[in-house]
Formats: structure tokens, sequence, C-alpha cells
């Protein structure tokens, strides 16, 4: 979900907005609760479509024939994929990319007061194929790379880190019972037919102790149930090439080789 910050932000300019005005590009995607790097925490993007570019002191200006809009905590923004092409010209493809992951995802835990997914990926690729101008190329290229059931940026980082490094594409939020049936837990990225799960491991022993117990517990019985579960922490994304060496000694381990997934990939 958006930050406080990010609220009060938008709150205390949205007076300044005029008729025809949205937030945009990144602010619009911040109120729509999506992942971004602290570079854009304090950006403003304004988009009009009265005709004149909004030129307000804090707010980068911007102007659309495109009047949609939609509303979020009472103030009008530019929809989810209009939101998430728009910022295709100003953040990095693997944010970008986090940023579709989010957007498309159909979260285990519902919201009620908040229906997700904001959008299918068939809309977005719709919306694609009628849109041109600056951006667009790197939306359809992040859009390429997004992937289902991604809970977190942390977790589209991993699995871009790895599949970068040449290891198998993994499944993204997979489910694993136990024989009886019960559910032990969903697991960021896994190669099932390996049983190799690589997971991003959070601030939860920091945040949460209850969680952090349910966490280790779920490691525990995967582990158990013949799982090699890979726990990464932001040092391991700070390292790629040691956690990719970690992952991949893994699936060889469990009988994956190189050789034959370049086989797959022909």
């Amino acid at each position: 979900m958006r930050s406080a910050i990010d609220a009060d932000r938008a709150e205390l300019f949205a007076p300044r907005l005029r008729r025809g005005d949205r937030f945009s590009h990144t602010t619009a995607l911040r109120l729509w609760g999506a992942p971004l790097p602290h570079s854009e925490q304090s950006a403003v993007h304004v988009t009009s479509t009265a005709g004149s570019r909004h030129r307000a002191r804090g707010a980068t200006g911007h102007e659309s024939a495109n009047p949609a809009f939609a509303t979020r905590s009472g103030m009008p923004v530019s929809t989810c994929i209009d939101a998430f092409i728009e910022s295709a010209s100003i953040l990095a493809l693997d944010d970008l990319v986090a940023v579709a992951d989010y957007l498309v995802l159909d979260p285990r835990r519902l919201d009620p007061l908040d229906l997700r997914p904001y959008a299918t990926r068939d809309d977005v690729l719709q919306h694609l194929a009628h849109s041109s101008g600056r951006g667009v190329r790197t939306a359809r290229r992040a859009l390429g790379l997004s992937r289902p059931g991604v809970e977190s940026p942390r977790e589209t980082a991993l699995r871009l880190m790895l599949v970068r490094a040449g290891l198998p594409e993994p499944v993204c939020g997979w489910e694993v019972s136990h024989p009886s049936g019960r559910r032990v837990g969903w697991f960021d990225l896994a190669w099932p037919e390996w049983r190799v799960i690589a997971e991003y491991d959070g601030d939860q022993h920091r945040t949460s102790r209850l969680q952090y117990e349910r966490d280790i517990r779920r490691f525990d019985e995967a582990t158990e149930l013949g799982w090699r579960v890979i726990r990464v922490r932001a040092h391991g994304i700070r390292t790629p090439a040691a956690t990719a060496d970690r992952v991949r000694t893994a699936l060889v381990a469990r009988g994956w080789t190189p050789r034959r997934q370049l086989r797959r990939l022909t």
C-alpha cells in the first residue's frame, strides 16, 4: 500500500490542481500503492489535459490528450495502466518490472475495500498495442519480464537476478502442501521439478516475531518434505554472483544441468 508520506504530499498539492489536471507518472503509481525506488519518493508529477502544462513550484508538469483518470484517496490520478506507461520513461527497467508485477498481482490476501488485481496482463497488453511515444517500448519489455504471483519487489529483483545468471525460470508464488493435503505455505520462487526453493527473507525478525516464527516452521516443514530451501537476504541481492552460485549448486545437486536447460530454450 502507499505510504502516509506520499498521500500527505499529494493532499498538500491537490488544492493547486486545475480542472483537467491529475497526478500522474510515479506520483500516481505511489497512490496506487506500487513499489518504487527511494529516488522517486519526493517527485510530484501532474499531467494536464487542459492545454497548458502545470508550472507550479514543486511539481513536474506534463501534457496529454488522454482525459482518462481514476480516483485514489479522493484525488484524480492516472489509471494504473497509464501511470505504468508514463513511468516507463523515468524508471529503470527492473523497477518497472516490479511495478508490473504489482499491478497484475491477484494477492492471496484480499482487501475488500481495494479490489485487486488493478489490471490484468491482457488489459495492459491491449493498452500497449494502441500506445506510442516515449517509454512504450520499455513498458512492453517490462511487461514481458513480469510474472503472476509476485508478492514483493524483492521477489522481482531476486527472480530477475537468477534468470540473468543463466538459471532456469522459477515458478512464482509456489504452494507446498503436506501429502495429507494440509498446506505448508507459499514460497517466493520454486523449481518444482528439482524441489528447490529460493525465498527472500525480509525483516520479519524485527517487524513481526510471530510471522518470523511461522516462517521458520514453514521452512522446516518444506525441508522435511524434501525441498531444498535457500533463504536470501538483502546482502544476497547485492551480491548476485554468490547468490546465483548457491541456487545453481542446489539445482545441480537435484539433477539440473545447464545443457538440459539450453535444449529446453531452443
